[in-house]
């Protein structure tokens, strides 16, 4: 009977141990801005435990803030540019996964060279396309530039990658076309990649400031960050009011990666790994 590897348990605990500190830090500053939020609006960050705790700040920011709105608008727009770029993505990532044209790896490299562009590179001449197609003010500039992503076909096409050919040969053999095979076949076992290019997507696009902040200034468009941006600057020494802001614009996007983080951790350890 072997003995076990002491070396290998003093790895797992210094693996742990390193797990551990690593957590503390990422919430550290969470739990900081979550109990701040609770405490009366005269608190400050160094005498917080002396302050009586209540659910006032919360009711207070959602109201000063307008957040009803804002949530709507970042929802909207998530859930659109998400939808968007799973279906260029999966489009995109198929065909260069599977079909045999000339320039497919010129194209791959175009793709990838999209990653390392800077979205603030390209703002001036995103702008001047949507200003020609009379679109700034409106909900398109928020959805349309960000509609196509390179890292979501790269993503997809990896995955792609990783299912097996004959799989598309048997329902080749049984009538399917390419569509059909896309999206009875592929689809279904790239669930875990399309759940995470969609929480990638969604909380992206939740977190963004900088589209609303160039391309729009209609009040009525206003997301959520556009919205805590301006509540920030109204109540800059409101500690509480301010954390309570952050904490309803942040709850969304915690609880999805919370409910999806099983298949996005699956999708992220078994992309690019072929069978």
């Amino acid at each position: 009977m072997s003995k076990p590897n002491p070396n290998l348990k003093s790895g797992d605990f210094l693996s742990l141990v390193v797990l551990l500190l690593g957590a503390f830090l990422v919430l550290l500053p969470l739990f900081v801005v979550f109990l701040t939020s609770f405490a009366s609006t005269a608190a400050s960050p160094e005498n917080l435990s002396k302050n009586h705790w209540s659910l006032a700040n919360y009711r207070v920011a959602w109201q000063q803030g307008k957040f009803l709105l804002a949530f709507a608008n970042s929802t909207l727009v998530a859930i659109a540019v998400t939808a968007f770029q799973i279906v260029t993505s999966a489009l995109a990532g198929y065909a260069l996964a599977r079909l045999k044209f000339r320039g497919r790896q010129a194209l791959l490299l175009v793709v990838l060279a999209t990653l390392v562009i800077p979205f603030q590179l390209l703002v001036i001449p995103i702008f001047l396309v949507l200003k020609w197609g009379h679109l700034i003010n409106t909900y398109g500039a928020l959805i349309l530039p960000t509609a196509v992503n390179g890292f979501g076909i790269f993503l997809l096409r990896q995955y792609f990658q990783t299912i097996p050919v004959e799989l598309e040969e048997a329902a080749a053999i049984d009538g399917a076309n390419r569509l059909q095979i896309l999206w009875r076949v592929m689809l279904p076992l790239a669930r875990p990649a399309l759940l995470t290019l969609f929480l990638f997507t969604f909380i992206g696009e939740w977190n963004d400031l900088f589209k609303p902040l160039v391309f729009t200034t209609r009040p009525e468009l206003r997301t959520v960050q556009l919205a805590l941006a301006e509540f920030q600057e109204q109540f800059t020494n409101n500690w509480p009011l301010m954390m309570a802001a952050v904490t309803i614009a942040t709850v969304p996007v915690m609880v999805l990666f919370l409910i999806g983080q099983r298949q996005f951790i699956q999708g992220i350890a078994t992309t690019g790994i072929k069978n």
